[in-house]
């Protein structure tokens, strides 16, 4: 099967439990043998994102599309330059703990950084992040401290990437998903995307 081929979706599958089951199942093959993670969330965010464009029955590519699926990861993983030296005027990435930095993903530009400090973290992705537990927002227009990366998204999804270490859990990213529908995600999209975090998390090197 061509690589593409894997957001296709069946129209067989009419329900949100089966759409999300076809989602891993896909993903999980897409992600076998490949363990950089960013090559894998690049893949992954492909994948989220038409197969919601292909599944009409609840978001496809009208009123109700995903508009946005994508990644925030903590700066500290990202590669270190190789070949520039920054100079004043070319400030290097930062690698401060106190900010999310923009990962791969599929929709319009997004934000480049999420602020965590405790005095100015605001929006879904540094909430879900700080508290390590998604959060679904109905409509973004009334949830305080939104961060309108595209002002045509009127709700929104949030999952957090959770490594399970040695000393326990540890936050290092989110998985992000808005749509221009109000009310766009529920429970069943929240069971779901959960369980591809876990799947991404696991099927990476970080």
């Amino acid at each position: 099967m061509a690589h593409a081929d894997a957001s296709l979706v069946p129209s067989t599958i009419t329900t949100k439990s089966q759409f999300w089951d076809h989602v891993y199942s896909q993903l999980e093959s897409l992600l076998e043998g490949q363990r950089h993670w960013i090559t894998n969330l690049a893949n992954a965010s492909s994948l989220i994102y038409n197969c919601l464009l292909a599944f009409p029955a609840y978001f496809g590519s009208g009123d109700r599309a995903v508009n946005w699926c994508g990644f925030y990861i903590l700066p500290s993983l990202f590669p270190h330059p190789q070949f520039t030296t920054p100079t004043s005027s070319q400030p290097s990435v930062s690698r401060d703990k106190g900010n999310l930095l923009l990962g791969p993903f599929c929709g319009k530009p997004a934000c480049q950084l999420i602020n965590l400090q405790a005095d100015k973290a605001r929006g879904v992705c540094a909430d879900a992040f700080i508290h390590g537990k998604t959060v679904i927002v109905r409509d973004v227009n009334t949830y305080p401290g939104h961060i309108a990366c595209d002002g045509s998204t009127n709700s929104e999804i949030v999952c957090p990437l959770i490594y399970q270490g040695s000393d326990g859990p540890f936050v290092f990213g989110v998985l992000d998903l808005d749509c221009l529908a109000l009310s766009g995600f529920d429970e069943d999209d929240q069971a779901g995307l959960e369980q591809i975090a876990k799947l991404i998390v696991r099927s990476c090197e970080w």
